[in-house]
């Protein structure tokens, strides 16, 4: 049995899925971009979507009855691999103590021509 998570604080999803689904103990996440909550805009460079995307997922979780402490798996996806080390200073402020298992890459392009993508799985 599954459980469909629909986070109010977070941005409304720009396709046909969910913020995210809930299977037994384990949470898939959709992508999250860096849009505004308020507003469904991206905020100007590559931190600050970092930033608001980071959030958009606390949303998530939250909603969920989760934290970034219950996250097993991220995938990172950057429009420029060259942000790497940018990124992983903000991501270290949200993923604290033991890191999870994590994979980044470049991409071609993101939806809304976004700088920062993440998807989550998360174990509680």
């Amino acid at each position: 049995m599954n459980k469909t998570i629909t986070a109010e604080n977070a941005p409304a999803a720009v396709g046909p899925y969910c913020h995210a689904k809930l299977a037994g103990n384990t949470l898939y996440t959709s992508g999250q971009l860096g849009l505004s909550p308020a507003t469904g805009e991206l905020p100007q460079g590559v931190e600050a979507q970092a930033t608001q995307a980071l959030e958009n997922l606390q949303a998530v979780l939250a909603a969920a009855g989760m934290t970034c402490a219950d996250v097993v798996k991220t995938t990172v996806f950057l429009a420029d691999i060259n942000d790497f080390a940018a990124i992983n200073a903000i991501y270290a402020r949200y993923f604290t103590g033991e890191a999870p298992a994590r994979s980044c890459v470049q991409v071609a392009a993101l939806p809304k021509g976004a700088l920062f993508e993440i998807e989550a799985v998360a174990v509680k």
